[in-house]
């Protein structure tokens, strides 16, 4: 019996929402499959699919500074400097060269060559390299990814909200 692509797989209905809810899970853009129990953010998002204020698609190339509130992705090349209040999420195939201060970074593949300070949690998912100290109160740094630097687990000194950027630097 030959498989061809066009064919349609029915399921029975009873696993119809569990498939659902497998699929929101997965791109759910960091909160992933990989590790949303044990996730700050988790229980806030719930399993709902979240909203991305900005992204850095594949091919595109920044340099400068980033500020952002809310959930910002980056798939391409930024370097800089990085600040926002919300989750920073670094994709497969990106390329950061910066100075990262957010609420929580989330890591699931590319290379950040850069310190990390979050002041709830980093996360490190596998093929992530990353070069550069990391510094948050939770820590999670999956197998098989590639670290260089020192590790502090520990709130950030004046744990409050990152600064914004003045009127003349924008």
């Amino acid at each position: 019996m030959s498989y061809d692509k066009r064919q349609r797989v029915s399921l029975p209905p009873r696993l119809l929402p569990e498939l659902a809810d497998a699929r929101r899970r997965r791109y759910s853009f960091g909160m992933s499959t990989l590790d949303r129990e044990t996730s700050p953010k988790a229980a806030e998002h719930d399993g709902a699919l979240v909203e991305l204020n900005a992204l850095l698609g594949a091919g595109t190339r920044y340099t400068g500074k980033l500020y952002f509130d809310g959930r910002t992705r980056i798939e391409g090349y930024f370097e800089g400097d990085i600040r926002g209040d919300g989750v920073l999420v670094i994709g497969d195939g990106a390329e950061v060269i910066a100075d990262i201060e957010v609420g929580v970074c989330v890591i699931v593949g590319g290379t950040v060559r850069g310190n990390i300070r979050a002041r709830e949690a980093i996360e490190l998912h596998v093929p992530a390299v990353v070069v550069g100290d990391l510094h948050a109160p939770n820590v999670f740094i999956d197998r098989g990814v590639q670290f260089e630097g020192n590790c502090r687990m520990a709130a950030l000194d004046g744990a409050g909200d990152v600064a914004k950027p003045d009127a003349d630097e924008v």
